[in-house]
């Protein structure tokens, strides 16, 4: 499958999770499909719009429709063709509220991914976590991207990622769609945070200052089911530095 044959990015992202839906289906052993998912797709804000409901959770959809925010082109086809892709997973593939149709089908939307990792390079969700430090104005917009869509900026470590798969793989039972991120902090509370704790890079002044929206992270379906998060912010933000100074990608002014 070639996305060239393809009229849109959107287009393509649907096509790609039937087609993988469609295999499971005919092989006749596959019970469960985990789909990796992004929080891009599931933005608190209202319908119409025009302000932020007051909380994120699972019930929280893009509102594409109405959206008055100033979107890149690379921003814009990512989360609609993210949001438009889990939503057909989701609605043409899993079982519905009360058990029947399709076959168990477990969407993990992720927040913004950071951590330490084996990886030779800097994972760019790492990158984007701390573009204020290194100061990449384009790094730096994907992070304010993120958290005008979200309100804040959900946040998970990569390693919490890792066990929230596995996690979903080895329950004997589990359906439906799951937030995957513990934190949940402003693009401002990031950089005072750097400032504080990591005078050393001289962070700019312009990134301490910004919207603190009063949203609260409300998932609580992934912890109900028994998943336990072993990583705070401070950790996340601690161990993306570390990756970024290991790459080299980080180094002080």
């Amino acid at each position: 499958m070639s996305i060239a044959q393809f009229k849109s990015i959107e287009e393509a992202a649907i096509a790609g999770v039937k087609s993988i839906a469609e295999t499971c289906i005919k092989s006749r052993t596959v019970r469960r499909l985990i789909y990796t998912g992004t929080v891009f797709a599931a933005s608190p804000l209202k319908d119409d719009g025009c302000g932020y409901k007051d909380y994120i959770d699972e019930t929280c959809w893009t509102p594409f429709q109405n959206l008055h925010l100033p979107l890149t082109p690379f921003h814009k086809d990512y989360a609609y063709s993210k949001t438009l892709a889990e939503r057909e997973l989701l609605t043409s593939y899993g079982k519905d509220e009360n058990g029947s149709g399709g076959f168990e089908v477990v969407s993990l939307v992720l927040g913004l991914v950071g951590g330490e990792t084996p990886l030779s390079y800097l994972p760019g969700s790492v990158a984007v976590i701390t573009s204020q430090l290194q100061d990449n104005e384009a790094l730096y917009q994907s992070l304010k991207f993120l958290e005008d869509i979200c309100g804040k900026c959900p946040i998970v470590h990569i390693d919490d990622v890792c066990e929230a798969h596995i996690f979903c793989a080895e329950l004997p039972s589990i359906n439906g769609r799951f937030l995957v991120a513990n934190s949940y902090a402003s693009s401002a509370e990031i950089a005072n945070y750097y400032s504080q704790n990591y005078p050393e890079f001289n962070l700019k002044e312009k990134y301490l200052e910004g919207p603190n929206r009063a949203i609260k992270l409300a998932s609580t379906k992934l912890i109900d089911n028994g998943f336990v998060y072993k990583y705070n912010l401070k950790k996340i933000l601690d161990d993306s530095i570390r990756c970024a100074r290991r790459t080299g990608d980080l180094s002080m002014s």
